[in-house]
């Protein structure tokens, strides 16, 4: 008998998300018992605000939600997805300019499918976030990775980026508020790096997603506002999952050139079609209706932020640079590798943080996720008694 033909070696090739890899290991164990403390997930732990809720109870009486709508998405959130774009972004754009995605990582995945070509280099900022360097092979570009280390607030210079770029350098992913850093780019280093891009003929992706969770009176300001111009090779991607805690709700969006949203949403129209209607509805109360408890939920962030920072701080050999945006700290462990601790001596941050989670019952991601070892990554989404007690579980380790 014929042996089988072997299966994709494209997606053979693609590795498991590491943050739902972690946190599905942090839950099995809580599972079973164990008091874990999970910083894995950039999950917030609020509920979906009761106005958006009651939108998607009504749009379930609706029988028109149980049909068939546009692939691109409904034209009321395609409206309102422009307005929060003009709003937070300082783009207008048409309704025509947006395809509704199921989530914002669809709108990654597709960004990278709509501009890179076989063997183009991607330019990809590091820390990153796990899934883009997947993104970009499954699109079949190469990515290069360009490091900066806590003493530049993990944020690449013009002249980095362009000590990397080739003649087959095509893209430039740019992401502020960073995930998993925290760190947000002022206006002046977004104009540079716009700019060069600009110059250069090179497309942005620019992620968006944690535009709306800053702190300290930093804004987050995106490519196309400091340098209109740029919005010619620019898509942007989206969504409510963070700043409205509505991660399981699965709606993102890309925002783009008009030549480009059309072969995305032709490539939409074969892969998913329209994205649920029930979810477009709510998400459409998300963005139109009052930002009272999205303010709320920031501020809380905000809490937390400055309690995590200060409590990490505390333990020698950890340098915790200050996020300003997002919900995530990324401290620099390179200070505990080589050292014992419980008998144990880590040398990588993976290492590391599996004596972590071994001898504290804390789930935190090593930086090998988003580049480099030396590093963690810890999520303060969560609740404000849980967050304490798990920086002080690793106050004890480190202090023995």
């Amino acid at each position: 008998m014929t042996e089988r033909a072997p299966l994709s070696r494209k997606l053979s090739a693609i590795a498991e998300s590491a943050t739902l890899k972690v946190d599905a290991k942090a839950k099995a164990l809580k599972a079973e018992g164990k008091p874990v403390i999970s910083y894995a997930a950039g999950e917030p732990d609020f509920a979906t605000p009761q106005l958006i809720v009651d939108a998607a109870a009504e749009a379930l009486a609706d029988p028109a939600n149980y049909r068939y709508t546009p692939a691109p998405g409904l034209p009321a959130l395609r409206e309102a997805i422009a307005a929060k774009t003009l709003r937070d972004s300082g783009l207008e754009v048409s309704p025509s300019q947006i395809i509704v995605t199921n989530g914002g990582k669809q709108s990654v995945y597709q960004a990278f499918q709509t501009v890179v070509n076989p063997g183009d280099e991607v330019l990809l900022p590091a820390p990153y976030w796990t899934t883009y360097p997947e993104a970009i092979r499954l699109a079949d570009g190469v990515p290069v990775e360009v490091f900066a280390g806590a003493d530049q607030e993990y944020k690449v210079t013009v002249e980095q980026l362009e000590a990397a770029r080739t003649p087959r350098t095509t893209v430039l992913v740019f992401v502020s508020p960073s995930n998993p850093t925290g760190s947000v780019y002022s206006a002046d280093e977004t104009r540079a790096i716009a700019e060069w891009a600009l110059e250069h003929g090179i497309w942005i992706i620019s992620d968006e997603i944690y535009q709306n969770l800053t702190y300290d009176g930093v804004k987050a300001t995106s490519v196309v506002q400091a340098l209109p111009e740029v919005a010619g090779q620019t898509i942007l991607v989206n969504g409510v999952a963070k700043t409205y805690a509505m991660t399981g709700w699965r709606v993102g969006w890309m925002v783009g050139p008009a030549d480009a949203i059309k072969i995305a949403g032709n490539l939409q129209s074969h892969l998913t079609s329209n994205v649920n209607n029930v979810a477009q509805k709510a998400a459409i109360a998300a963005l139109n209706g009052p930002q009272t408890e999205a303010e709320q939920m920031r501020e809380a962030f905000d809490r937390r932020r400055r309690l995590i920072v200060s409590e990490l701080s505390k333990i020698d050999g950890l340098v915790v640079p200050n996020p300003t945006g997002a919900f995530y700290v990324y401290p620099d462990v390179q200070g505990l590798l080589g050292r014992t601790w419980g008998g144990v001596t880590p040398t990588t941050s993976l290492e590391l943080a599996d004596l972590i989670l071994d001898q504290a019952e804390v789930a935190v991601v090593p930086g090998e996720a988003f580049g480099p070892s030396g590093y963690i990554r810890m999520s303060y989404a969560l609740g404000d008694d849980a967050l304490l007690e798990g920086v002080q579980r690793l106050q004890r380790l480190f202090a023995s």
